[in-house]
């Protein structure tokens, strides 16, 4: 068994949301995840997917984008990203996938899950985006709820194994470029941790796949920065 991290899906079965505003990489990007994703998933693998997984406003709109994602080899985690409009408490997100017969997708959010002697943590996180965040947002309210998810996410780990790694599963990167979250590196810093995996950037491919950090690697896991095929972890 394997782990595998794909971030940013951004599927739009029911809805018409092209990607391609974001570049080439993006044409018949849906029919190349899929292809790429099944030639190195296998049944018994697990790949986590840390948000915008669907341009879906609700949980209805984004059915067909979620048994998509489900029809898809291997366990699935996944996490919400600033996209992920259609996310909603665990107990109804829950409900939905029982109804709609959906069975390999389980729910990142203030919990951990132990997979191949490795500790799945995580949270959205927060990214002051220049130009494209929200206008008028309480950075520091954001942040500080992000904290306590997170940690929240490294307590639960640690109650099932104190010992195990613990990989760090976000939307949003804690450091890029001159930007650092520094509230959220040092919770980081707080429970040892020394890998994070991150999404929601697009089109910068000249980029170094990860960068160390305060003895932290930080690695992009955009699905179209590794051309819509899942990492190896």
């Amino acid at each position: 068994m394997a782990l595998f991290v794909l971030s940013d899906t951004h599927f739009s079965e029911s809805s018409s949301k092209p990607m391609d505003i974001f570049g080439n990489r993006w044409q018949n990007y849906t029919a190349k995840l899929t292809e790429r994703w099944n030639a190195c998933v296998g049944e018994n693998d697990t790949v986590i997917v840390p948000g915008d997984i669907s341009w879906g406003m609700s949980l209805k709109e984004a059915e067909a984008d979620l048994k998509l994602l489900s029809s898809l080899k291997g366990q699935k985690i996944i996490a919400k990203g600033n996209h992920d409009y259609w996310w909603a408490s665990g107990a109804k997100m829950q409900s939905f996938f029982d109804d709609c017969g959906i069975d390999n997708i389980a729910i990142l959010h203030c919990n951990a899950y132990p997979i191949e002697g490795r500790m799945i943590c995580g949270t959205r996180g927060w990214y002051n985006d220049e130009g494209a965040s929200p206008k008028d947002v309480d950075y520091a309210k954001i942040v500080n709820r992000e904290c306590i998810r997170l940690e929240m996410s490294l307590e639960a780990a640690n109650k099932i194994d104190a010992g195990m790694e613990k990989l760090i599963f976000m939307h949003f990167p804690p450091v890029f470029n001159d930007y650092i979250c520094r509230e959220l590196v040092d919770m980081l810093h707080k429970y040892g941790v020394r890998r994070c995996f991150y999404g929601h950037i697009h089109g910068s491919y000249n980029m170094p796949p990860s960068r160390l950090f305060e003895e932290i690697e930080f690695t992009i896991v955009s699905a179209d920065y590794l051309n819509f095929i899942p990492k190896l972890i």
